[in-house]
C-alpha cells in the first residue's frame, strides 16, 4: 500500500465510528416529548422534518413516545414519570415548567430544552459547558424584549404611556424593572400587567387599555404562541398598537413583530437533537441561541386600528403586509 493511499484510509477509519453511530440501522431511536403544543403543529412537524433530513425517520429508525404532546402545568410530573418509563434515548421538553419537572424527574436521559434564559433561570451551568443531561435552545429573550420595547416606542413617536404583558410564571421582577427603567429614560411609562394562562390575555390587555397605556409589548412566553390569536385579536380590539416575539404573529394579523421564526428555531433545535442520537455528551454540547431576527410590519392591521407606522421603521422592516 502507498503512503497516500494509507493515508486516506486512515482517514475513513477515523470518520468511520461517527457515522456508524449515527446510522445503525438495526437499531431503533425512541425519542420523548414533553411541550405544550399539539403533534401537529407546524413547528413540531418542522422538527421532525428536520430529523428526517438527517437520517431518523419516523417509522423506520424513530420512534415518538405518545403521550407528552399538549402538555400543559397540570399533571406534568405524572406525564414525566411516563415518559422516562418509557425509556427515550432522547426528551425534547420546555418551555420553562416541563423542562424543570423533567430535570427533577431524570438526571441521565438527555434533555433538548427550548426556554427564555436557560443559564438565568439556572436550567443550565453555562451555555458554553451546560453540564448535567440538559442542553437546547436559550431565545436572548431579555434582550429581545429590550429590542421590540424600542421598537415599539419608535412605531409610537408620541406614546408617554405603554404596557408590557407578561407571563407570571416565569417573567423576573429584575427583567421588568430593567425594562421600567430604560422605558423611563426615555420619558415613557411602562406598566406591567402580568397573565398566567391564556384566558387571563383578554382581560390584561383590557386593563392596559383602562389604564392609559397606549401600545403594548407581548413579553417573551410560551403564552404567545405565533399561532396565538387571543393576544392579537385583543390588541385589535382594544385599538392598541402592539408588538410581538415571533414573526409568525405578525403575518397572522399582529401589527409589530420582531424576533427569529418558530419554526427555525425548531430545526435548529432538531439539529441539537440529532448531535446527542449520534452520541455526543449534553453536559458538553453548547446551549445554542437563534441567530436570525426578523422585523415584520403588518400595514392591514395598521389600517384597522388607525395608526400610520413611521416610514422610516417600514423602510427597515424585513417584510411589509401590504
Amino acid at each position: 500500500m502507498n503512503r497516500r493511499a494509507f493515508i486516506a484510509g486512515l482517514g475513513g477509519a477515523a470518520a468511520w465510528p461517527v457515522v456508524a453511530r449515527g446510522q445503525q440501522p438495526s437499531r431503533t431511536y425512541r425519542l420523548g416529548f414533553l411541550i405544550p403544543s399539539g403533534r401537529k403543529s407546524p413547528w413540531v412537524l418542522a422538527f421532525l422534518d428536520e430529523l428526517r433530513l438527517n437520517g431518523f425517520i419516523e417509522g423506520q429508525n424513530l420512534t415518538i413516545i405518545p403521550g407528552g404532546f399538549d402538555a400543559q402545568v397540570d399533571g406534568l410530573a405524572e406525564r414525566a414519570e411516563a415518559l422516562i418509563n418509557a425509556e427515550p434515548d432522547v426528551i425534547v421538553g420546555g418551555p420553562e415548567p416541563q423542562l424543570r419537572v423533567l430535570q427533577a424527574a431524570t438526571r441521565t436521559i438527555p434533555l433538548i430544552g427550548l426556554t427564555n434564559d436557560m443559564v438565568a433561570a439556572g436550567l443550565v451551568k453555562s451555555l458554553a459547558r451546560p453540564g448535567g443531561n440538559t442542553t437546547g435552545i436559550s431565545m436572548l429573550s431579555p434582550e429581545l424584549d429590550g429590542k421590540r420595547q424600542d421598537i415599539l416606542m419608535e412605531a409610537m413617536p408620541g406614546a408617554r404611556r405603554i404596557a408590557a404583558l407578561i407571563d407570571s410564571n416565569v417573567t423576573s421582577t429584575g427583567h421588568i424593572e430593567m425594562l421600567q427603567d430604560a422605558a423611563r429614560s426615555r420619558g415613557i411609562e411602562l406598566l406591567a400587567f402580568g397573565v398566567a394562562k391564556r384566558e387571563d390575555i383578554a382581560p390584561a390587555v383590557d386593563a392596559a387599555k383602562t389604564s392609559g397605556a397606549e401600545a403594548l409589548n407581548f413579553l417573551a412566553s410560551a403564552l404567545f404562541f405565533p399561532v396565538n390569536r387571543v393576544d392579537i385579536e385583543s390588541a385589535t380590539a382594544a385599538r392598541l398598537p402592539a408588538i410581538h416575539h415571533w414573526p409568525e404573529a405578525a403575518e397572522a394579523g399582529g401589527l409589530l413583530a420582531y424576533g427569529p421564526r418558530f419554526n427555525q428555531v425548531w430545526r435548529q433545535r432538531a439539529r441539537l437533537t440529532v448531535k446527542i442520537l449520534r452520541g455526543d455528551n449534553p453536559a458538553e454540547l453548547p446551549v445554542e441561541q437563534p441567530t436570525k431576527f426578523e422585523l415584520v410590519i403588518n400595514l392591514q392591521a395598521a389600517k384597522t386600528i388607525g395608526h400610520e407606522v413611521p416610514a422610516g421603521l417600514v423602510l427597515r422592516a424585513d417584510e411589509v403586509i401590504e
